[in-house]
């Protein structure tokens, strides 16, 4: 089956020019998509705790500005931007007793409506517009006259309208330039978190700490593995993501491509893949979902300082430290 996906030119933004649209929270993703809606013309209403630190900012973003439950109440659409651990609470208490028949809610994360932290009445709209990029890449592509892609889905088309909302909201963060995909909010958390924990985050994560290890313990220089295990992966990466693999590999030496063609999957091997499959079932169960909302609930952001510190302590931590001040002198290097 071919997956559905729209254009620029195949969308419109008149189904919002009616609207009002609460976007509830101002980090990093919400700033972005909030303020690339205003500059798209849309009528934008920030919805925040009262006294909140991004309160002064969204204001000082020429935003208007209130409380939650209020935003709501005078919003067609109310678009979901706080963290996944926090929305359960917020939608009880600010935002579930003022929706009224025909309203629409929002996210950019399947994982609240697929998980059911909420529950969300029947007789409103229910839909997703992902980026597939940072809340910063958002807004300077947008203000690039381009945009970042983003993952489309509706989960309940109370009003037969949602697919035309959901479009035009992408649109409007500029998402429609590049292209949106359709998926689900199931699909989307699925994918997500996987590759999150397999990939992007975790599986790099301990494939730099093992890699810088075994250098180091064969007697190498740290400095000198931080180069060739961390430093350099970006290189590759940026190939990577602009021409493909192959691509990559066609742009590298005959000494690397050889190299990485023939060893490379005997360290990431059919093993590896077998403990992958095993994160997927836990994702797909239910199981990481439970264990994370547990942790969450009983220590709160504590739960990650323990992880953290002990990665912080890790040797190469300390080396690139020290060695991206060399490279970066005029910025503020962590």
């Amino acid at each position: 089956m071919t997956i559905r996906r729209w254009l620029d030119n195949e969308v419109s933004l008149d189904p919002l020019r009616n609207l009002k649209i609460a976007v509830i929270g101002y980090g990093i993703q919400g700033a972005a998509q909030a303020s690339n809606m205003k500059d798209s013309g849309l009528n934008v209403c920030v919805g925040l705790r009262p006294g909140g630190k991004t309160w002064a900012k969204a204001e000082n973003d020429n935003h208007e500005v209130k409380v939650v439950s209020d935003a709501v109440k005078d919003s067609d659409i109310i678009h979901i931007l706080i963290p996944d651990m926090e929305q359960e609470e917020t939608f009880k208490t600010e935002i579930a007793p003022y929706l009224t028949e025909n309203k629409t809610i929002s996210f950019s994360h399947g994982a609240a409506i697929h998980w059911k932290w909420i529950d969300p009445p029947k007789n409103i709209d229910v839909i997703m517009i992902a980026p597939k990029g940072p809340g910063q890449r958002v807004r300077e592509l947008y203000l690039d006259g381009f945009g970042t892609p983003s993952l489309v889905a509706v989960h309940q088309d109370y009003t037969k309208k949602a697919w035309e909302k959901t479009l035009a909201l992408a649109k409007s963060i500029g998402s429609t330039k590049p292209g949106v995909l359709e998926t689900t909010f199931k699909e989307e958390v699925e994918t997500d978190w996987f590759g999150e924990q397999v990939d992007l985050c975790g599986g790099v994560h301990q494939m730099i700490l093992k890699s810088f290890e075994t250098l180091v313990e064969a007697g190498y220089q740290p400095e000198i593995a931080y180069f060739e295990c961390l430093h350099e992966l970006k290189l590759i990466v940026d190939l990577v993501q602009k021409y493909g693999i192959t691509g990559m590999y066609t742009r590298v030496s005959e000494t690397a491509r050889y190299g990485g063609l023939t060893r490379g999957k005997r360290v990431i091997d059919t093993d590896s893949k077998a403990k992958m499959k095993e994160v997927l079932a836990e994702i797909q169960s239910g199981q990481f979902a439970n264990e994370w909302v547990n942790n969450y609930k009983k220590e709160k952001k504590l739960a990650f300082r323990g992880m953290l510190q002990e990665l912080e302590n890790h040797e190469i931590e300390k080396v690139g430290k020290d060695l991206r001040k060399m490279m970066w002198p005029q910025e503020k290097v962590e």
